[in-house]
């Protein structure tokens, strides 16, 4: 029996390092990530952060678990705002698929198996966001 997942794969025109820098710097974030400002060392161990720019408040915490760069990227990832949430794992793998264009494919597991529609629902306005930022340089005017 699997264990219940968020998977997500999508091709984005771009390089794998303009990726990389999309995914941990924290002012790239902000722009595709509906305000949340990413922050860490990035050094394995080390706490991942996340902001949110109207009233920096901390929405969401984890921890380094593999950086790899440009090709892995992993984090415990809990919502902060959700009492008792056990964090899960976000792993972010990145594959030169052609003349500057890369697969992403973003697994969000270790969660229980009744909140897979929930995350699911809330990483594809973030992915899109950010295919459509690397690609034309603006965000998409979504309402959640």
């Amino acid at each position: 029996m699997s264990s219940p997942a968020m998977i997500h794969v999508t091709y984005i025109e771009t390089t794998p390092q303009r990726l990389w820098q999309a995914l941990t710097s924290g002012a790239f974030t902000q722009l595709y990530w509906f305000g949340r400002r990413i922050e860490s060392d990035w050094a394995v161990g080390s706490p991942v952060r996340f902001y949110d720019s109207a009233d920096d408040s901390l929405t969401d915490s984890g921890e380094v678990l593999v950086y790899d760069e440009p090709k892995t990227l992993a984090y415990t990832f809990k919502n902060e705002t959700v009492d008792g949430e056990v964090p899960g794992r976000v792993t972010f793998s990145i594959t030169p698929a052609g003349d500057s264009v890369v697969k992403l494919q973003v697994v969000h597991d270790q969660i229980a198996e009744d909140t897979v529609e929930g995350w699911r629902n809330g990483w594809g306005p973030i992915l899109a966001n950010l295919k459509t930022y690397l690609e034309t340089g603006r965000t998409l005017a979504i309402v959640l």
